[in-house]
């Protein structure tokens, strides 16, 4: 059955009509209400290495609208295509959240974690220009950003984004209880020196980050977000932040960690080891191939991994890594001379070479070049000891 052109045409006026309502709720739902409220979430920390740093957030309530969400920045985009290869090379996009603020909060208290939040004073424009950027970064086309761990991430975009989307000139005041540290020292409040978290970390980021970090890069850490927004001031010379509010008390638990499975524990079993069969060769005027070509071998290879991170990556931390001082990648094509009885004369050159660069690491670490994990020292002492003893024997 067809329709008259008068009936078409209020069938295609009652459409448009009903199209322009729709978009015009849409858009008026999205004009937060004289009420909203914006704050800053700050998460402490959890027991993995992965959520030793915290994590912000900005919350976005509004009551008259029944809005109460979460966004949050560096999400693992799991369905990008090769992923941990991206991962490792620093080149893998990380994307911004979006959270009912109801799961949010059972998330973070099921883990135990601390959950404080400051409400920021905004004005009402300033809080729609907020909430209209983050809408806008969630979008599919803008959602994803090339994470940098101190200088891009889930902490600093709280900083720049405040900053951006907001008309207000916002002053962050450095806190009088803020020491002068660099930025390894800064991960150390976090991981402790002697833990497998610091002991990677330690051989894995370079000389970069044993340089001091000014106050405004504080704010890597989701910790010190929290405590510069506490200290800063907007346009008004007013304080930023308007209240404060602890929403959740981490459960202190009676669970110790046991000393002996810590890295200096470890690494000091291994360098008495080490020790042993070289005094057990000296004894007995012979030598241990399989403890030279261990040695070798792993130095060799973790040489490689840091020579892999320094210069085959987009990772701005594992630049300048002196590590391979101990971890000498030619070590590698060293090993077939320790199969021989007899070495030849380079490779006699080599060994004194490879004790040259012990004592130079040394230098680094006392003159603060590089600050080295404190569980490689019985491995160090261990290995110049079995270098000294090569090169005797080699001789």
């Amino acid at each position: 059955m067809s329709l008259d052109n008068a009936t078409a045409m209020k069938l295609k006026l009652s459409v448009l009509v009903f199209l322009f309502t729709c978009v015009s709720l849409v858009a008026q739902q999205l004009q937060l209400s004289d009420d909203a409220k914006i704050s800053v979430i700050t998460i402490g920390p959890g027991e993995s290495l992965n959520d030793a740093f915290g994590h912000n957030g900005f919350r976005i309530k509004d009551r008259a609208l029944g809005i109460d969400l979460v966004y949050g920045y560096g999400e693992y985009d799991f369905d990008a295509p090769n992923f941990y290869l991206k991962f490792i090379q620093g080149k893998l996009d990380y994307l911004i959240s979006r959270h009912p603020f109801q799961n949010f909060y059972y998330a973070y208290t099921r883990a135990n974690r601390n959950i404080e939040e400051q409400v920021l004073r905004l004005s009402k424009e300033d809080k729609q220009a907020l909430f209209n950027y983050l809408e806008n970064n969630y979008k599919p086309e803008n959602r994803r950003y090339l994470y940098d761990f101190f200088y891009d991430n889930c902490a600093t975009r709280i900083r720049d984004v405040t900053q951006t989307a907001t008309k207000s000139d916002i002053e962050f005041v450095t806190p009088k209880d803020v020491e002068q540290k660099t930025f390894r020292d800064l991960i150390h409040e976090h991981v402790g020196l002697n833990s497998w978290g610091s002991f990677g970390i330690d051989i894995a980021l370079g000389a970069v980050i044993d340089k001091q970090a000014s106050p405004q890069e504080y704010m890597f850490l989701p910790k010190y977000i929290h405590a510069f927004f506490e200290t800063a001031k907007i346009s008004t010379n007013e304080s930023l932040v308007k209240s404060a509010t602890t929403l959740y008390r981490k459960k202190e638990s009676n669970t110790t960690t046991s000393i002996v499975l810590t890295p200096i524990v470890i690494m000091t079993l291994l360098a008495l080891c080490i020790l042993f069969v070289t005094y057990k060769d000296y004894k007995n005027n012979t030598r241990s191939k399989w403890l030279d070509v261990t040695l070798f071998t792993s130095t060799g290879l973790i040489g490689i991994l840091i020579l892999f991170l320094w210069f085959a990556t987009d990772h701005s931390a594992t630049a300048l890594n002196y590590n391979v001082l101990w971890a000498f990648p030619l070590n590698i094509l060293a090993i077939g001379q320790l199969t021989k009885p007899h070495a030849k004369t380079w490779f006699k050159k080599y060994l004194r070479f490879l004790i040259i660069m012990l004592v130079l690491l040394s230098s680094h670490w006392i003159i603060g070049v590089q600050v080295f994990a404190l569980g490689l020292i019985p491995i160090l002492i261990a290995l110049l000891l079995r270098y000294i003893y090569l090169v005797k024997w080699f001789k």
